[in-house]
């Protein structure tokens, strides 16, 4: 399967919340890799047209569709007043920001993500020898 490659992308719309202002809509692509079995990067994009990336387990994102997902930087979880919607709360040291996005196009992104390398299917996805060779090769290790 190392030799087989799927790239899966899907636009979203996030909304930034903050305690004393209206929610502001965010454009973020999602993206997967096969490569990369186990994350999925999300590409929060700004107002300056630079993007922002945050990168976690596809399962965390899985989980926290139908209940609390996470304890670390990444938090996930249904918004209980609203069953349509997922709540993704991200922490940094730059900073906190919590957003809320629709359960149903996370959950369909997701679906295609499981088609193309199922769950329990990672590990046989992971190419060892490339790995290996980036970390050798990697410049900001000299």
């Amino acid at each position: 399967m190392r030799d087989e490659h799927t790239v899966i992308c899907s636009p979203a719309v996030f909304e930034l919340i903050a305690h004393d202002a209206p929610p502001v809509a965010v454009k973020v692509d999602l993206s997967y890799h096969s490569r990369d079995p186990y994350a999925v990067q999300a590409s929060f994009l700004t107002g300056n047209g630079t993007a922002v990336d945050w990168v976690f387990a596809r399962d965390l994102l899985h989980d926290g569709l139908v209940a609390d997902s996470g304890t670390g930087d990444v938090r996930v979880l249904p918004m209980p007043s609203n069953p349509n919607k997922v709540q993704l709360e991200l922490s940094s040291p730059s900073g906190h920001a919590v957003f809320t996005t629709c359960a149903q196009t996370l959950g369909d992104f997701l679906y295609r993500t499981y088609e193309a390398v199922p769950p329990k299917t990672e590990y046989d996805w992971l190419d060892f020898d490339m790995a290996l060779s980036d970390l050798l090769n990697d410049p900001a290790r000299d």
